[in-house]
């Protein structure tokens, strides 16, 4: 039995033309699988600029059918490389229905499974829900030939409670397809503020779970169609380690992002941290209301 899980993230900037997007991302997971990836992670709506920056009926059209053409190539490409591989496509599942759906593909080219992204944010900038319906297939890790991964998409790694569900069902790896970026008006203090943040409640994730946490995240400027600032991805798409240590991590241009994950750590860090046996689990019923308000309203 291996030990060790070779991983890549694929971390890139994307042009207009969705066609030349797919190729390059193509391109790039062959040179991942090249150096000896075995699991690839493509970044969140990697086929296209992201267009939640404004609400337009007409980027409806960039929604495909799964299976459908995009994932009929990344399938065959997972085939032909061997690489388990994690897309995130903007599913058409019927007319006037919409998801946000990353899709992972075994190392045969079958699809082992789907996740639809839960959390859908509404912010400027990032309307997404708009787009997107949320979410119905739960938090359920897939398997694969490189184990048990638990998929989640972007805004979803904002919420504890999203990582340990998939953990709780036996995810060996959390995995998170994103775009993130930078409001370009932000002065330079708030932007790594929001970096810092951003990078701090995935490594708690792994952390808190004692597995590793893999991101994955876009990078370039992005102008707003509608005539707004735009947004400025920041990338650092990085691998952590069950005890939050960073394995590896990109910077702001484009990037394969390559490591090695010791699988066996999982295991020795929840015997040293001990967090799923001392979960209160009589003492949690709160978790499920919205908000306790001690007046009652």
């Amino acid at each position: 039995m291996t030990t060790t899980l070779a991983v890549a993230l694929v971390q890139q900037a994307c042009g207009e033309d969705p066609a030349a997007n797919l190729r390059a991302t193509m391109d790039r997971v062959r040179l991942a699988a090249a150096e000896g990836a075995g699991l690839v992670v493509l970044q969140e709506l990697h086929r296209a600029r992201y267009f939640c920056q404004t609400e337009d009926v007409a980027a409806f059209d960039l929604a495909e059918p799964i299976p459908g053409p995009t994932s009929a190539a990344l399938s065959a490409l997972a085939a032909e490389l061997s690489v388990v591989l994690i897309a995130s496509l903007f599913e058409r599942r019927a007319a006037g229905l919409y998801h946000n759906t990353a899709v992972v593909f075994d190392a045969d080219g079958r699809m082992a499974g789907r996740y639809r992204k839960m959390h859908i944010p509404d912010d400027p900038g990032f309307y997404e829900k708009f787009y997107f319906t949320p979410g119905d297939l739960g938090f359920t890790p897939i398997d694969t030939v490189a184990g048990r991964l638990g998929v989640l998409v972007c805004w979803d790694q904002w919420f504890p409670e999203a990582a340990r569900l998939m953990a709780l069902a036996g995810a060996e790896l959390l995995i998170y397809p994103t775009a993130i970026g930078w409001d370009p008006r932000d002065e330079a203090p708030e932007q790594q503020r929001q970096l810092q943040a951003w990078q701090t409640v995935q490594r708690a994730h792994a952390i808190a779970n004692g597995v590793p946490v893999l991101v994955c995240n876009r990078v370039g400027f992005e102008p707003d169609p509608s005539g707004g600032p735009g947004l400025q991805f920041w990338g650092h798409s990085f691998v952590a380690g069950p005890q939050g240590e960073v394995l590896v991590e990109a910077g702001l241009d484009e990037a394969i992002v390559r490591t090695d994950i010791d699988l066996t750590r999982t295991e020795q860090v929840r015997r040293i941290w001990p967090f799923l046996r001392d979960r209160r689990v009589d003492a949690y019923q709160g978790m499920v209301q919205r908000y306790l308000d001690p007046t009652g309203r």
